[in-house]
């Protein structure tokens, strides 16, 4: 049997219609598109993201889709729903190495154990990749954001409703009122 070729960072790029994807142990992972609360979720972190950046600068928000090309042995691009940058300059191709933050929002498909083992082991990505600070943005539980830090990432903060979370040490001086995911 021949051994299937790895995909590349130039077949990411070639995604049809233009799609969410991640390359992940040399292949090529598809995503869906996500629902409407996820996807307003998202939006908003990122509208904020881009808010701190307009006005503190060092850094830069990305939005969904954006992908960070990396170099982990099975893992080699993220594409978060929302993210904070602070490498080099971005221009047209992806961006090179990890973002400092990384945000998932939970859609439909991401709950029951085989989700929860996929989220976990990209939360390990990501720390191994270099980022310093990972949401695991949850809509549907009390808990609506568990935030992992890279130094105890397996001891995650928790924000609630009424709460202002934050992405410290990551993206200094940022707040978000956690409230504001479901509106």
């Amino acid at each position: 049997m021949i051994p299937k070729p790895r995909a590349t960072a130039e077949d990411l790029a070639r995604v049809p219609e233009n799609g969410k994807a991640e390359l992940v142990g040399g292949e090529l992972r598809l995503m869906s598109p996500t629902g409407g609360m996820p996807g307003r979720a998202s939006g908003k972190i990122y509208a904020s993201l881009l808010r701190h950046e307009e006005e503190q600068g060092e850094g830069y928000a990305l939005p969904d889709n954006v992908g960070f090309l990396v170099d982990l042995p099975d893992r080699q691009s993220f594409s978060p729903d929302a993210a904070w940058y602070t490498g080099p300059t971005i221009d047209m191709s992806f961006v090179e190495g990890p973002p400092a933050f990384v945000v998932e929002v939970r859609s439909e498909g991401d709950y029951g154990p085989a989700a929860e083992r996929e989220i976990e082991a990209k939360i390990a990505d990501c720390f191994a990749a270099g980022t310093k600070v990972v949401w695991d943005a949850d809509l549907l539980s009390a808990d609506r954001v568990r935030k992992f830090n890279f130094d105890h990432p397996h001891e995650p903060t928790i924000f609630r409703e009424g709460e202002i979370a934050d992405a410290a040490p990551a993206v200094p001086g940022w707040r978000f009122e956690v409230k504001k995911l479901l509106r």
